[in-house]
């Protein structure tokens, strides 16, 4: 499964908001949320480029780790 890091998140309602951004995209259906070490990992049907996954996190809030 593909990872990312994401920055800002501290509680359930963030795992719940990044889930929920994630899973808006069409490629992407199952998403797992680490709180402890920000990672995010998730199952695509197909690629999914770097700048769309910041642009959807951004969209709700957060912001990816390294960019």
């Amino acid at each position: 499964m593909p990872e990312i890091k994401v920055k800002g998140m501290s509680c359930g309602h963030c795992a719940a908001a990044v889930t929920k951004a994630l899973q808006n995209l069409p490629e992407i259906s199952e998403v797992q949320v680490d709180l402890n070490s920000g990672r995010v990992t998730y199952q695509s049907a197909a690629p999914v480029s770097p700048e769309e996954l910041a642009r959807v996190i951004k969209a709700a809030g957060y912001e990816l780790a390294g960019s």
